[in-house]
């Protein structure tokens, strides 16, 4: 019984261990991307001061609204906060 006890909490122990740093990547890329990024968004990318978005093909948006945004440059890959 006692073995079993102590298994249990062995697991608990190892999952916490092994799911906390998914938690604390997903907030640092939460903190620089919005979370309707397409693509993969690193944490602290950099970027030009003021830009809303990177679109597909490599350029920087610095529109005032989302809608049209990259429009004739392939979509928008990374939008930033």
């Amino acid at each position: 019984m006692l073995t079993r006890l102590r298994a249990a909490v062995a697991g608990a122990l190892l999952a916490g261990a092994l799911l906390a740093p998914v938690a604390v990547a997903t907030d640092a890329v939460a903190a620089t991307c919005a979370r309707h990024t397409t693509g993969v968004c690193r944490a602290n990318s950099p970027h030009p001061r003021g830009a809303m978005a990177r679109c597909k093909d490599g350029s920087y948006s610095y529109s005032a609204h989302a809608r049209g945004t990259c429009s004739r440059h392939h979509g928008v890959r990374y939008w930033y906060r």
